[in-house]
């Protein structure tokens, strides 16, 4: 998903909800039976690698093998699958209720209705307050609305529960760019890249950022 929005940090914005807020549709569509998948399918996914094996029961171990498999990937097609599949097991909902109120809120973003989806996670957070997409889907929408004290504030929730958040991470590298800390945001660029390499726009913000705040080499 890209939200659009005008003014001179649109380039910004469509990098944040590229990495915070873009889950494949039919990644969350396979991996959580209560979500109906759109008519119109997104662009398919590249084919899985021979050698990735489905991932097990015990969510923490599935993520520790793709995250793995993510920093050994060979090519940018098998790369996206994996991170497909993170963002997928990330948006697993632990509740019927939690499902239906992502959805929501989904949808009011697509719609951006950025008001109605803050109350509809306002009301996950609550209900779950360990279900980590939701935090960070607030975050992002908090950013949208300029009121990056509470988007800092998600994101330290996110980042709490999952250190290996590459979207919040990158997250926290846009804000703190924004407020002009660009230490802290080379900082937290790198952390993302660490985690995913194949991060879109990042790479680029890691070496503008470097030479702002470490310098060329001579």
């Amino acid at each position: 998903m890209v939200l659009r929005f005008p003014g001179a940090r649109n380039c910004r914005i469509v990098v944040l909800a590229a990495v915070m807020t873009a889950v494949p549709a039919l990644a969350f569509a396979q991996n959580d039976p209560r979500v109906i998948p759109p008519p119109k399918a997104e662009k398919k996914l590249p084919e899985a690698p021979s050698k990735l094996p489905k991932v097990g029961a015990d969510r923490t171990r599935g993520l520790d093998f793709l995250f793995g498999a993510l920093k050994a990937a060979p090519d940018e097609a098998s790369a996206k699958h994996v991170e497909a599949r993170i963002w997928a097991l990330w948006m697993q909902t632990p509740s019927d209720t939690a499902a239906l109120l992502m959805l929501r809120a989904k949808a009011a973003m697509d719609a951006q209705k950025i008001d109605v989806a803050l109350k509809l996670l306002d009301s996950l957070v609550k209900l779950r307050p360990d279900y980590v997409e939701a935090w960070n889907r607030r975050a992002t929408l908090y950013y949208l609305k300029n009121d990056y004290t509470r988007s800092l504030e998600d994101i330290r929730q996110v980042l709490t529960r999952e250190p290996r958040h590459f979207g919040a991470l990158a997250g926290l590298g846009m804000i703190m760019q924004e407020i002009g800390d660009e230490k802290r945001a080379l900082e937290a660029f790198r952390k993302a890249l660490a985690v995913n390499p194949h991060l879109e726009k990042v790479p680029e913000l890691v070496k503008s950022l470097t030479e702002k705040v470490e310098g060329r080499d001579i």
